[in-house]
């Protein structure tokens, strides 16, 4: 009798349900074809609209304003023993930066800085960088890191321009500060980064040491999280290789999506050793110094960037990965071999900028080093794209393998689009390697604008794209190729010559160390190139020996027909200071 009556009592629970279940299958029918009816909302009001009809909620368990922050409180949990920073002596895990951030992001609160304030930085690569990265966010605060090789007038412009509250500089540099602080009408709070007891006693009323500040912060300090992700995270200042700098503003979400997208295309993880041979104040150090925190990597501090340290440091601290410009590859494979060291393993190293020579890349392979090849902006938060290598290339000649690695290939995983555009019909130009365009850029990673200058972002963003200004070609397999800068094009008796190619052919000269062409007025021609040149020590040769050298490996018309031997001006991220050759080549005057 039980038995019978459970089995019916089965029965009856499980028709109920079927019936239940197709209800609900009926249901959802309806509620998706609601759904697919309802209008694609187009503002905020009808994306709340949506939401409440399709029963959607946005709320603190499902979204967090996007921000690198982040990375370091992970790396706190997941990697607190590993090994976070080595400078020198010092060395420290991730849970002790991690503290160190939260008291001094506490410190700066007690000095007054709230969110949107923007906090200074005139420092090389020292532990200090790195943790600021994350201390003047967690304040609520905007991190501007200042080119070290600024001037005192340029400091107390830039200073005055991001109207920076507090300014931490490092005593190599504390002079030049000083001088610019008494340019200003109302100076920052000065903090020098130090000990407790390190570097000068004749420090004002206004002014603190780094390690003493910090530790009058709160360990238990609440961090001042973006409210939302496009908040302003860093000011970056444009080089200035073509005019004064301008101030370039990154969100939280665009850092925090190029840093995974940088250290993911250089091949990173959780036991790399990472060099910082790029200066952290230049676009965040390629968004490294986030980055790192990501994967709970290493940071090895080094104050300069030459050959002998490069090499002590890898090999005393098996480094894995590093970065550098040209300029910083050209320096290594031309270093005397007494500064040189073997190398533990084959450490991989990302360049941007100008297309390093293929020479210069052969030469860093036989030395040990993998090259990887980056192209981006300040403005595109440093890397932008990748010459992301295929396997098949690796069974082509040589040289032909050398010349697909100048390339600047394709778009990283972070960012929307990249093309290469007429400027002006916004059209892409053809897949021949041959059309040239305007290299151009859309997506996250873009710079949310310039610091107080509507006209500049308007410009920069005009017909929907973040213009770049470097003239490129697209191949047929869609990566790119930079030519040159707009600015930089020589237009010779009406053929467009690319100073890019010429200098490749120049740096080939065994006498070569550096060289950079512009363009010199021509009477008959219109403009011709002009090569200035710095040789290797030890050699001699003449201008009529480059030309003749060029004039055997490309067309006769793109060879130079001026020859100028001198030191380069360089940033101190390593880009020629073209616009200041230029000027040079007019004060030569024209080509009769």
């Amino acid at each position: 009798m039980n038995i019978i009556f459970h089995n019916s009592k089965t029965c009856l629970l499980r028709t109920l349900f079927q019936s239940n279940r197709a209800h609900l299958h009926l249901l959802r029918r309806q509620f998706s074809q609601l759904v697919s009816e309802l209008p694609e909302p187009t503002d905020d009001l009808q994306r709340e609209t949506w939401r409440s009809v399709a029963g959607l909620v946005r709320c603190s368990a499902n979204y967090v304003p996007l921000s690198p922050i982040s990375f370091l409180e992970r790396a706190a949990d997941v990697y607190r023993d590993r090994t976070s920073v080595i400078y020198g002596s010092e060395k420290f895990t991730w849970e002790e930066t991690h503290s160190r951030c939260v008291k001094m992001a506490s410190a700066l609160t007690q000095l007054g800085i709230s969110r949107g304030d923007v906090v200074a930085t005139l420092a090389p690569n020292v532990p200090a960088m790195q943790e600021l990265h994350f201390a003047v966010p967690m304040a609520g605060a905007v991190l501007c890191t200042l080119n070290t090789r600024h001037d005192s007038n340029m400091l107390a412009t830039l200073l005055t321009h991001s109207e920076t509250k507090i300014l931490f500089v490092d005593p190599q540099f504390l002079a030049t500060a000083l001088t610019s602080l008494s340019l200003l009408h109302k100076p920052p709070i000065v903090v020098l980064i130090t000990g407790e007891d390190d570097g000068p006693n004749d420090l004002n009323s206004n002014a603190f040491r780094y390690e003493t500040l910090m530790e009058g912060g709160v360990t238990g300090f609440s961090v001042v999280r973006p409210s939302d992700e496009w908040d302003p995270i860093s000011l970056n200042y444009t080089s200035g290789t073509t005019s004064r700098p301008k101030g370039v503003v990154y969100s939280h979400r665009g850092a925090y999506l190029n840093s995974i997208a940088t250290v993911f295309m250089h091949g990173m993880g959780a036991r790399s050793t990472y060099l910082w041979s790029v200066p952290m104040f230049h676009c965040n150090g390629w968004c490294v110094a986030w980055g790192l925190a990501a994967i709970g990597g290493t940071n090895i501090c080094i104050r300069r960037c030459d050959p002998k340290d490069i090499f002590d440091n890898i090999s005393r601290h098996k480094v894995t990965h590093m970065g550098g410009a040209p300029t910083v590859l050209n320096m290594i494979v031309n270093s005397p071999v007494s500064e040189r060291k073997p190398l533990p393993h084959r450490v991989e190293i990302m360049t941007g900028g100008a297309p390093p020579p293929p020479l210069i890349l052969s030469k860093m392979e036989e030395l040990g080093f993998g090259v990887s090849h980056l192209y981006g902006l300040t403005e595109t938060y440093g890397p932008g794209t990748l010459c992301l290598w295929k396997p098949e290339w690796d069974s082509l000649p040589v040289e032909e393998r050398l010349k697909l690695k100048t390339r600047q290939g394709v778009r990283h995983l972070g960012l929307e689009a990249v093309d290469v555009k007429d400027p002006i019909s916004m059209e892409s130009v053809e897949c021949d390697g041959k059309s040239i365009g305007e290299i151009m850029f859309r997506g996250n990673t873009v710079m949310s604008g310039y610091l107080k200058d509507t006209k500049a972002t308007e410009e920069a963003f005009s017909g929907g794209w973040f213009r770049s200004g470097d003239l490129a070609v697209k191949h047929p397999d869609g990566y790119i190729e930079v030519k040159d800068r707009s600015k930089d094009i020589i237009i010779s008796g009406g053929e467009n010559i690319s100073t890019v190619e010429i200098e490749t052919v120049i740096y080939s000269h065994p006498a070569v160390l550096e060289v950079a062409v512009v363009a010199r007025p021509d009477n008959h021609w219109g403009q011709t190139p002009c090569a200035f040149v710095k040789l290797k020590d030890g050699f001699s040769v003449d201008g009529q020996d480059i030309i003749d050298y060029c004039r055997n490996r490309m067309p006769h018309y793109m060879a130079p027909k001026t020859v100028v031997f001198e030191d380069l001006p360089r940033t101190s991220t390593g880009k020629v200071q073209k616009f200041l050759l230029r000027e040079k080549a007019k004060s030569l005057g024209s080509i009769s």
